[in-house]
């Protein structure tokens, strides 16, 4: 089953459902502005969120966030041990730091004494772009199992002080590199995976890749938690992520959209429908299959195992519920009856 921890009392491994996180792309030290972002984060179904702390002003702040919100907040950590223990003392949920960057043992050491007192989880974030140099010259360049061994000799680090509440994350840009550390590292331990595959780019190819590396490794059934990264708003993260989970079949939350990929038949204008469609369900929170469909021939047969649907053609559109077709209305209509058949359901 796999060791759990807890991140602000959400379990994170051994058996429990998979979460969803995502990071603020606010000045941390703006609390007002980084307080918004995560309520609209949350709104749109993170679980768990991450803050950058760079600097004093950043940990200062997370006491004041902390309070202002209702999701487990981690704090991102690079080089300075002072800004851990400082967010530790404000009331962080959850500390990721690389273990190797932050100072000697003695650093090490106090971080982890901090973090036992209270009973916070560690992150340990293996970066591709940022392993140790004897590592990468051991192996050549990045390699899955250069990213475990240096994931390995952090969690080395920590027990060291007899701290063992640990996540792990191996992020890296390629796809298969990513996958391929977490393979190694789910046969090898049994930490809570945290997934992600870093730098992933804009919305369209990092939702691409994220959805190949985290979407094939939950689908594997590997992997406890993770953050969809994109060049984007934060709150496209959470949709992005929300979504890999109900391709995969993990998270029956929210409507399921369905849409037939056009073809010489079609006698509607069918894919701005389809992104109509589908902007309007972004608000609706029943579990449900929603199909859009572009010929009324067809349609609702083949989208006979969704809820409710439409299917359009020749300036005409038919509603059908379960495959039997409801009633028809003028096309132009066909979007606001069908969100009028879903709020009836």
């Amino acid at each position: 089953m796999g060791k759990q921890i807890q991140v602000g009392g959400l379990p994170v491994g051994g058996g429990a459902p998979v979460s969803i996180q995502s990071m603020t792309n606010t000045p941390t030290h703006d609390v007002e502005a980084t307080v918004a972002q995560i309520r609209r984060l949350a709104a749109a179904g993170c679980q768990i969120v991450r803050v950058a702390v760079p600097n004093l002003a950043a940990a200062k702040a997370v006491g004041k966030i902390k309070e202002a919100i209702d999701l487990p907040l981690v704090v991102d950590i690079h080089f300075d041990y002072r800004l851990a223990l400082e967010c530790v003392e404000a009331g962080a949920d959850k500390v990721r730091i690389n273990p190797g960057n932050i100072g000697g043992a003695d650093r090490v050491k106090a971080v982890a004494r901090a973090c036992a007192r209270r009973n916070i989880p560690i992150r340990i974030g293996v970066n591709g772009g940022s392993l140790e140099k004897p590592i990468l010259a051991k192996y050549g360049g990045v390699t899955p199992q250069a990213m475990v061994d240096s994931a390995f000799g952090h969690i080395a680090l920590l027990n060291r002080y007899d701290f063992d509440d640990i996540c792990v994350s191996l992020k890296s840009s390629s796809v298969p590199i990513t996958m391929g550390a977490y393979e190694l590292m789910h046969q090898q331990a049994d930490y809570p995976l945290h997934l992600g595959v870093t730098e992933a780019g804009t919305t369209r190819m990092g939702t691409l890749k994220s959805a190949a590396g985290i979407g094939g490794l939950l689908a594997l059934g590997i992997g406890d938690t993770f953050r969809v990264t994109l060049t984007a708003d934060p709150v496209e993260e959470v949709y992005a992520a929300r979504d890999i989970l109900k391709a995969i079949g993990l998270r029956r939350e929210g409507p399921d959209l369905i849409a037939c990929p056009t073809c010489g038949r079609t006698k509607i204008d069918l894919i701005p429908l389809a992104q109509a469609v589908e902007e309007r369900l972004k608000t609706v929170t029943k579990p449900i299959t929603v199909a859009v469909m572009g010929c009324p021939v067809n349609g609702p047969g083949e989208a006979a195992a969704a809820d409710v649907g439409i299917a359009g053609g020749n300036g005409k559109g038919i509603l059908f519920r379960h495959g039997e077709v409801v009633r028809q209305v003028p096309q132009e209509e066909l979007l606001d009856a069908l969100m009028a058949l879903i709020e009836e359901l």
